[in-house]
């Protein structure tokens, strides 16, 4: 077997026809079709099944192909790192972004690992679900990830600063005149609350347990930006990471009393390559703050 072989496979089962694998691949249909047949003489089973809507992979096929998507992307990785001397890195840096934490920091620092290696393509998972998260990790897809500090971090995670979580309110809300939020003043406040199985929703239980409170749920989000818009438009009150207050509605955030921060760590991959080693350092670099001063309008 070859990882030609398992690139064809692949390509076939994301496009569902050798037609469109070899289109995307660049190369003669037959040559596909002849890769694929002796890949499944070699291993004496059935990859595909062909269906009215196209060639679908067998339940064997797929459990083959998530091996064989691991073997691709190590061998991608090998390479890149082997030119990464001549600053001439290649490839896909698969980054994690948990909690909305590093919406301020980001930006600048990929901007500069880019400049540094132009041909480098970065893929961003923004929030993703524990599920999603164990997923990518069992993978070995996952090359950097944000997160807060829990229990369960490990021994090498990198710490960069503290995150502080504030309150978005609506336009008009009553305590947009203090500059600091009472959690006592939250209660019988509706929320705009993240998925089930979010970090951020634990932090607002935790929160709010703290403060013998329990929420009364407006709606449910997934993304930090849509909470906090949804929240400014007066469906409910959000609690966000201070970074993750979108650009033009920093006048609607508030700092909560009692304080609420959690620490942020990176986590690399084991024998992290050059381009994930320097995304931590750039993010070193940047500040990351205890608290945030947010602008108010009056």
């Amino acid at each position: 077997m070859s990882l030609r072989q398992y690139e064809y496979a692949l390509a076939v089962a994301e496009e569902g026809s050798v037609t469109a694998a070899a289109e995307r691949l660049h190369v003669a249909q037959p040559s596909v079709s002849q890769q694929i047949r002796g890949l499944e003489r070699e291993l004496g089973v059935k990859l595909f099944a062909r269906t009215p809507t196209g060639l679908v992979p067998t339940v064997v096929g797929r459990a083959f192909l998530r091996e064989a998507e691991v073997a691709v992307r190590a061998s991608r990785r090998a390479r890149a790192t082997a030119r990464a001397g001549a600053e001439d890195l290649v490839g896909e840096l698969v980054v994690s972004v948990q909690m909305g934490f590093g919406t301020r920091q980001l930006p600048g620092a990929l901007s500069a690992l880019r400049r540094r290696f132009p041909k480098l393509e970065v893929t961003l998972f923004e929030e993703p679900s524990a599920a999603e998260m164990e997923r990518l990790s069992r993978k070995g897809v996952l090359d950097l990830a944000l997160m807060a500090a829990c229990e369960q971090s490990p021994e090498d995670a990198h710490h960069l600063g503290h995150e502080e979580f504030v309150v978005v309110l609506g336009a008009g809300h009553r305590l947009l005149a203090a500059d600091r939020v009472e959690l006592r003043d939250l209660a019988g406040e509706p929320w705009v609350r993240f998925d089930r199985d979010s970090a951020l929703d634990s932090v607002l239980l935790s929160v709010l347990r703290d403060d013998e409170q329990a929420p009364t749920t407006a709606a449910r989000v997934s993304q930090t930006a849509t909470a906090a818009r949804w929240a400014a438009h007066g469906l409910g009150v959000a609690l966000v990471p201070a970074s993750a207050v979108p650009h033009g509605q920093e006048h609607l955030a508030r700092p909560v009393s009692p304080a609420v921060s959690q620490p942020v760590i990176a986590v690399l991959r084991p024998a992290a390559g050059p381009a994930e080693t320097a995304l931590l350092e750039l993010l070193g670099q940047e500040t990351w703050h205890e608290t945030v001063s947010l602008s108010r309008v009056s």
